[in-house]
């Protein structure tokens, strides 16, 4: 059978590396054409566009690059009439995710949606449409099924991908140690944008914890020299390149940016602070349209406040400075962590999301 994918973001090819690994095994024959990145072409998928050039964060972003996502659509489409694949596969990406179900809804493609936009938070209005266009909507957070009922849409929940992926880097894990001091890591993102304005905030906890070793989990996207002109000046902060489980196993506290990084950190059972700050136009939009309590998926998840969040103007040096030495000092805040951690693993599922999600997607294509 033939597939097409479509991954957006470093995690969506994450995933959907997985998600084709696992398709491979119950389609051997799977002939799978992909927008994603390095990790679904070793995966065995033909990756025709990576998603670094896909990646625009923010409402402002997202405007400035709007010739540039119009054309990347068009390209998909004709690229998909060209393939004529037997079932489509949407993994999160939703702005563009979204208008690409409903195209194919009309072309007559089956589509399978795998990781929910997270229309819980915002544009709840999209699930109309969704509903529409999308034949089978596979979740991975487990309030999603109960949000999707109360529009009378059936989807399926499979368990967090997650899972699989922190199980798997724990038992592999053979990195020698990065240092021979205790570790603070830094998540700052995979974007530059978004690390030009968290990245120097997060370093200045450097000069007030000089037994500590910082480093930075450095992403794929970014080049050296780029982070170099934010570490250069802290003789305590180094960088890892393609390493951040590893570094995240050795770690005693991470900051971390808002996004999937929270969820890692939290399921490798790493004390952490969330960290974000965007534009100012792009905060003020986003304020006053998302819906929910928290922007860290494991405090969604719990539905309650398990780590720090510094939002925007809260994200400040002395505050920082607080939350951290809590983490690093507070036996307590410790010891309540980590019974959190605990009970977000149970939560969220045994495993097996990708082996799950992989028969959804080959049952389509073979209806």
């Amino acid at each position: 059978m033939k597939y097409y994918i479509i991954a957006g973001e470093a995690s969506g090819d994450l995933h959907g590396s997985n998600l084709v690994k696992q398709m491979k095994l119950q389609d051997p024959a799977a002939d799978i054409r992909a927008w994603g990145g390095d990790l679904m072409e070793q995966a065995g998928a033909k990756v025709v566009k990576h998603y670094r050039e896909l990646a625009f964060m923010g409402f402002v972003e997202v405007v400035m690059n709007l010739r540039t996502i119009m054309k990347n659509l068009d390209t998909c489409k004709k690229d998909i009439l060209a393939f004529k694949p037997d079932v489509l596969v949407l993994i999160d990406y939703p702005g563009f995710n979204i208008r690409i179900a409903e195209w194919a809804k009309q072309q007559g493609f089956k589509t399978v949606y795998y990781i929910s936009p997270q229309v819980w938070a915002w544009k709840e209005g999209r699930v109309k449409k969704i509903k529409e266009c999308v034949d089978e909507m596979l979740c991975i957070l487990p309030f999603e099924q109960a949000f999707y009922k109360k529009w009378n849409f059936d989807v399926q929940y499979v368990g967090h991908p997650l899972i699989e992926v922190v199980q798997e880097a724990k038992a592999n894990n053979h990195v020698p140690p990065f240092s021979d001091k205790p570790i603070i890591a830094l998540l700052p993102g995979s974007r530059k944008q978004e690390v030009t304005k968290k990245l120097p905030i997060m370093l200045t906890m450097a000069r007030y914890f000089p037994e500590y070793q910082f480093i930075v989990a450095q992403a794929p996207s970014l080049d050296d020299s780029f982070l170099q002109q934010f570490t250069n000046a802290y003789p305590n902060v180094s960088t890892v390149k393609n390493q951040t489980y590893a570094l995240l196993l050795q770690s005693r506290a991470a900051l971390v940016t808002s996004g999937t990084a929270t969820l890692e950190t939290a399921l490798f059972g790493v004390p952490e602070v969330v960290c974000y700050k965007g534009s100012p136009i792009s905060y003020m939009l986003a304020k006053n349209f998302i819906k929910v309590k928290y922007i860290s998926l494991v405090n969604l998840i719990m539905d309650k406040l398990v780590v720090t969040e510094l939002i925007q103007h809260d994200l400040t040096e002395e505050k920082l400075l607080k939350e951290l030495t809590l983490l690093l000092k507070d036996e307590a805040k410790q010891q309540q962590l980590k019974a959190d951690y605990a009970q977000l693993w149970t939560l969220l599922g045994e495993g097996g999301a990708s082996a799950k999600a992989a028969k959804a997607v080959v049952d389509m294509a073979r209806k």
